[in-house]
């Protein structure tokens, strides 16, 4: 999402990469330190901070630092040299967290009551407990929805909240109104679906 708060998607070349941010040139439309954009990397995505901003004009047009959000996995980790990937270790996983994050896409529908009107999509960074959904245009933080999704053969339903909005880039949602047996269950689902590692769940406020 631009600062004219339009959505926009281009082409662009980073460089000074590192596992943690990069240096962004040839951005057209201007961004906001603060701004949280998504980031792709052949098929890798990734949500980046905007740390700064520069006017470079030129070929660079304007140049942005950009830092990955935590537990985003660098999408341009294969391209850093060997020695660098060598020293990055996995995150530990946080024994606080209940539920643990799975980066697989999974279908979810959502409605929001006050327009009645369904939402398919593929939720990522599903856990028991939430998801992050990637849409160019999230709803507003505390919006309330209704959730479907099903459990196996189970088809179960429950109101959800929205607790982040990153304009352009997605919204992170909470299954709040599930039951804590629910979500354990579920929890149980993604882990089956999903065995290899999965990411400790994050709260769903910044």
């Amino acid at each position: 999402m631009g600062a004219n708060d339009q959505p926009f998607h281009q082409n662009a070349t980073a460089q000074n990469v590192s596992a943690t941010g990069a240096c962004i040139n040839g951005l057209e439309q201007a961004v906001k330190v603060g701004d949280v954009i998504g980031v792709q990397y052949e098929s890798k995505k990734a949500r980046c901070k905007v740390i700064w901003v520069l006017e470079a004009g030129g070929l660079k047009k304007m140049q942005v630092g950009v830092q990955l959000v935590a537990d985003q996995e660098c999408p341009w980790l294969s391209q850093l040299p060997i020695e660098v990937r060598s020293n990055i270790r996995p995150s530990a996983p946080d024994n606080r967290r209940k539920y643990q994050r799975h980066r697989i896409a999974f279908p979810l529908e959502f409605r929001d009551e006050r327009v009645n009107t369904p939402m398919r999509v593929n939720a990522t960074d599903i856990s028991g407990n939430g998801c992050y959904v990637e849409t160019a245009m999230p709803l507003a933080v505390s919006t309330v929805l209704r959730v479907d999704f099903w459990i196996d053969q189970e088809h179960i339903s429950a109101t959800a909240s929205v607790r982040t909005r990153d304009p352009g880039v997605g919204m992170g949602i909470e299954f709040n109104g599930a039951t804590e047996d629910t979500k354990r269950r579920f929890q149980a689902y993604l882990d089956k679906i999903d065995p290899g590692i999965s990411v400790p769940d994050r709260p769903a406020t910044p």
